[in-house]
């Protein structure tokens, strides 16, 4: 198994260092639903927790955003929070925010300090990459660069070069999702997954989605991802699985590859 690139939160591994991790989605649309589903992930213990932020309904007012992270601060004692205002072009809920908006919530949320990652997407300009690169890097909170494409698989050198920009543009963290119509395209970003894991030095993380993509979520770490998603009450994208089984299925890989290398 490569060893992979650990995330870290204060200069310290998450998780002691332990791969790949296991992250879940909340995705409730109000603070009640919000709070109520934090809680019922949170009792599955999961080793990252990313809060859906486009599904709430009120992410356009600041105040009360911040307010919610504050809670789910509360709840999730030292479990890592990733924060994710997902675009509705990579696959997330519409909303009317315009993006000088969802830069300035951004940068909120990064000075309140009550998150330790923040998502946002590769494809946005370079000027606003370098504007929540700056609020991120301002305030001790990591960035995820980030593609999606829940239509296709771009080919392997084409998911390679997204990890290598990610890392170009000062991303902490590089990752790729796309949406598979066979297993030629799970292998497509598996094969980068290593190209990238043996040629950059940025923690990547990647998955295929959907049916065929749930094959990656299980063995994405063999090849150097270093998250994988799983549902603790309800997804965030298609082919996520219950966050039991794929530990389950992580811990006898682990033990399967582990003692073929001793």
């Amino acid at each position: 198994m490569a060893k992979i690139r650990s995330l870290e939160v204060g200069g310290k591994p998450v998780a002691g260092g332990r791969v790949p991790l296991i992250c879940t989605p909340v995705v409730g649309r109000t603070g009640r639903a919000v709070l109520e589903e934090a809680a019922a992930v949170l009792e599955k213990k999961p080793d990252l927790l990313e809060w859906r932020v486009d599904f709430f309904e009120g992410l356009g007012r600041t105040g009360e955003v911040l307010e919610l992270a504050r809670q789910i601060r509360k709840a999730a004692g030292t479990v890592p929070i990733i924060f994710t205002r997902r675009s509705a072009t990579e696959g997330g809920e519409p909303n009317l925010l315009g993006e000088d908006q969802v830069i300035a919530l951004y940068a909120a949320v990064c000075e309140s300090r009550l998150v330790d990652f923040v998502d946002y997407e590769l494809a946005h300009p370079p000027e606003n990459l370098r504007a929540v690169r700056g609020a991120s890097k301002a305030h001790g909170v990591g960035l995820i660069m980030s593609f999606h494409d829940f239509k296709r698989t771009p080919p392997a050198e084409e998911i390679f070069r997204k990890f290598s920009d990610a890392e170009n543009a000062g991303a902490d963290v590089a990752k790729v999702a796309a949406m598979p119509q066979g297993l030629e395209d799970v292998l497509a970003v598996l094969t980068a997954t290593l190209r990238a894991h043996h040629e950059l030095t940025v923690p990547l993380i990647s998955m295929s989605m959907g049916p065929y993509g749930s094959v990656s979520r299980m063995l994405g770490g063999l090849f150097g991802s270093a998250v994988s998603f799983a549902v603790g009450k309800a997804a965030s994208a298609p082919g996520q699985v219950p966050i039991e089984d794929l530990r389950t299925v992580l811990a006898i890989v682990d033990r399967a590859v582990g003692a073929g290398q001793r």
